[in-house]
């Protein structure tokens, strides 16, 4: 989660247009969104992600997975998930050729260093934040050697797998779960020379796996990772109340122990960015000008919390009385 993007407090959102929309896999849809009138998009680089306003209001974000060449366009992948809280069964329902799309974005958490040599670990959907720098080192003839290891519930789960085959340059395996059993992160970092970079998407098992072998055999900072959702909390996450000034609106508000930063905000500013709630995507990023944030959410490295000049204020609070956000 090295190096975000710098902060823009109001992206605009974009009506974009589904152009093609394909099943890439079990489960899996690919929408590629294209400017109605064919303006070129904004640019982007691999890891970066949009958020996707939904017609029922919800807002999702998802990695983009297709080229950053190709400013003509952005592809995204959803997968239907059961449990979700319901945007990926909105756009399986309503991602068809034709459809108008809201877009805001793109911003990126998760850049692609430079490094000596790369492994990329893979789990189900979390290969689409991982394709496009996968691209972008294949084609680069002077790019060291990497290596992908991708996971799934079965082959028939895998997107993108004709893709993956078709780059030169790297080594790709896959690794369905119902043949192969789970891997052993052990075993995949063991090897790696000391100055790799190691970039890591998938569900939480996965993730946690990988954090618990790189702690014993990585050096800090070896390991990147973007997950899908926040782990489950202990317990009820909990902190006192506090006072917030919104310097650009002039209004001061109080945020109580049992309502979160966000909500509070959104009462005097109710067009504030926010997506996942969960202090993972960056959409909620906000400028802090005075007081001492209390960080929670899992994009911002020790350093730039130590700074405190920015928070995601879905889920971060105040260690100080009082904040002041640039809002």
């Amino acid at each position: 989660m090295n190096n975000p993007v710098p902060l823009n407090d109001h992206a605009p959102i974009r009506q974009l247009v589904v152009v093609d929309a394909r099943r890439e896999a079990e489960g899996v849809l690919a929408l590629t969104l294209a400017d109605p009138a064919g303006a070129p998009l904004p640019a982007w680089e691999p890891g970066a992600h949009v958020d996707v306003v939904l017609p029922s209001g919800l807002v999702r974000s998802y990695s983009l997975c297709g080229s950053p060449r190709d400013r003509g366009a952005y592809r995204i992948a959803v997968l239907l998930t059961p449990d979700s809280r319901g945007g990926s069964a909105e756009l399986h329902r309503v991602g068809v050729v034709g459809q108008d799309v809201s877009v805001r974005g793109p911003r990126n958490h998760f850049p692609l260093v430079s490094a000596p040599a790369y492994l990329f670990l893979a789990g189900g959907i979390g290969i689409t934040p991982l394709l496009p720098m996968l691209r972008q080192l294949a084609a680069d003839p002077a790019a060291p050697r990497w290596s992908l290891l991708y996971g799934g519930r079965s082959l028939s789960s895998m997107a993108f797998r004709d893709e993956l085959a078709a780059l030169p340059g790297g080594e790709v395996t896959l690794w369905p779960q119902d043949t192969h059993g789970l891997p052993d992160p052990d075993r995949l970092l063991a090897d790696l020379p000391a100055s790799a970079a190691v970039y890591c998407c998938g569900p939480e098992g996965l993730l946690q796996a990988v954090q618990t072998s790189a702690e014993r055999r990585l050096p800090s900072g070896a390991l990147h990772t973007e997950r899908f959702r926040a782990p489950a909390e202990e317990g009820p996450v909990t902190g006192g109340a506090f006072e917030v000034e919104l310097r650009r609106t002039g209004v001061s508000l109080r945020v109580p122990v049992d309502r979160t930063l966000l909500d509070v905000v959104r009462e005097a500013v109710p067009g504030v960015p926010f997506s996942c709630e969960e202090g993972m995507c960056g959409t909620c990023e906000t400028k802090v000008l005075d007081g001492t944030p209390d960080h929670r959410d899992m994009l911002l490295s020790d350093a730039e919390r130590a700074a405190g000049s920015t928070m995601m204020i879905c889920v971060g609070r105040s260690v100080t009385p009082r904040l002041a956000l640039d809002l």
